[in-house]
């Protein structure tokens, strides 16, 4: 455990842990980028539901974002207030939309993973496994009572934030409040069970966007498509999930033919992107712990 440790070499070991948690945070959105087919959303291969984005754009936002999840990772073990990574985030949007030209590419990603990437410096410098269930304790007990108490000014409030309270949906910082119940069991729960069934990582990642599209209160949708596309992003999950999944046959000609009819509604989940994209962090952060 990090407390019998000497200050130069704590700080030495922290320093190191929060350079592997960006690593493991980066890769995570490259992965969620690269997976196809992905209903509405920007790929490799198309640009979803997007007229205004497409890969190389995604690709310039992950390269800004690379230091910011090393520095709020260190603010974590450092034992930061929520005030001092909400400035890390805005710092973080305001790199993001520079490279991107002031696309918004993953404004949800840095705030969902910037908490996770946090929750586990506060786990390294407390010690213990690095489990699951330690980092979404550590989230909670670090920064919960600040996220469920804070609301942000109607100014800065995404288009996400503001079809959230338009139409009553609960958005990412509610779903943080609570620990994020959404990764630690919807999608974590979903990439588990696929991998388990001996099936590759792209079908657990499939298999876990599927769940989160269907069991999340999607502000992205909401924005776009309102309650009804909200309705339509969940029965179309669901059909897909009752089908089999991706243990079913014929599954990516399913999974394609929900992506074309989300692109013909402009319908894009990108809340359930970013929670994949997070599944995916603390599935490879706590792998070698959860065997």
């Amino acid at each position: 455990m990090m407390d019998t440790l000497s200050p130069a070499t704590r700080v030495a070991d922290v320093r190191h842990f929060a350079r592997r948690a960006a690593r493991l945070a980066i890769a995570s959105l490259y992965a969620e980028l690269a997976l196809y087919p992905k209903p509405g959303l920007v790929s490799l291969v198309d640009n979803g539901s997007h007229a205004d984005m497409n890969a190389a754009t995604f690709m310039r936002s992950l390269f800004s974002l690379r230091h910011y999840f090393r520095l709020i990772c260190q603010a974590g073990a450092n034992g930061a207030p929520f005030a001092t990574l909400k400035r890390l985030g805005i710092e973080a949007e305001q790199r993001m939309l520079r490279a991107t030209g002031g696309i918004n590419t993953h404004r949800g990603a840095i705030f969902s993973l910037g908490l996770l990437c946090a929750s586990a410096g506060r786990a390294c410098v407390q010690g213990g496994p690095m489990t699951a269930a330690a980092l979404q304790s550590h989230l909670r007990a670090g920064w919960g009572k600040e996220l469920a108490h804070h609301v942000t000014p109607a100014a800065e409030r995404s288009h996400g934030l503001r079809a959230a309270a338009l139409h009553g949906a609960s958005g990412a910082r509610h779903e943080a409040a609570e620990g994020l119940p959404s990764v630690f069991g919807t999608g974590l729960g979903a990439l588990r069970r696929t991998l388990d069934e001996g099936r590759g990582s792209r079908q657990a990642r499939i298999d876990a966007l599927f769940a989160l599209m269907m069991h999340v209160s999607d502000t992205n949708v909401v924005h776009r498509g309102g309650p009804q596309g909200a309705a339509f992003v969940r029965i179309q999950a669901g059909a897909f999930r009752h089908a089999g999944g991706t243990a079913s046959n014929g599954w990516e000609a399913h999974a394609l033919a929900i992506h074309r009819a989300f692109v013909e509604r402009n319908l894009s989940p990108g809340g359930a992107a970013d929670l994949l994209a997070a599944s995916c962090f603390v599935h490879a952060l706590t792998a070698e712990h959860e065997r």
